[in-house]
């Protein structure tokens, strides 16, 4: 599970039957702290590059925009690639199966009320677990 802000608006592709794809950079940030000798340690921010499929990519596509707070949970997923000068370069990627939007959006008016988003959690369709409706634990 990640938190944190949308580093730029997401780039929806449209594939194979009106399938969508959407990718965008996401930044957590770890709080810095003082330690206990008096040293301050500052904050800390990684970028993570996020990839979305299907359904849910359709729903970032309309709601999700840059600087947006949102949580998302998936799988890590690390490739590698050639460039054109026959450098490899290696990428980790999020794939996401759930997501929350957690930003405050403005209260909705009559003409707007059809463009808000909910709060509620939205979870990828077939994301390739079984659901478990009882849990031993």
């Amino acid at each position: 599970m990640l938190i944190g802000n949308v580093g730029k608006d997401p780039d929806v592709r449209y594939y194979d039957a009106d399938q969508a794809v959407a990718q965008f950079p996401l930044a957590t940030t770890e709080r810095g702290y003082t330690l206990q000798n008096g040293t301050r340690v500052p904050d800390h921010t990684d970028w993570h590059n996020i990839i979305v499929y299907r359904n849910l990519a359709k729903i970032v596509e309309k709601y999700v925009r840059k600087g947006d707070r949102i949580c998302v949970e998936g799988r890590i997923r690390y490739r590698s690639y050639d460039d054109k000068k026959g450098v490899r370069h290696y990428v980790t990627e999020i794939l996401v199966e759930n997501m929350e939007m957690l930003s405050n959006r403005p209260q909705p008016t009559e003409t707007n009320v059809a463009q808000q988003p909910t709060a509620q959690p939205v979870q990828q369709e077939n994301a390739g677990e079984p659901e478990n409706e009882a849990l031993p634990f």
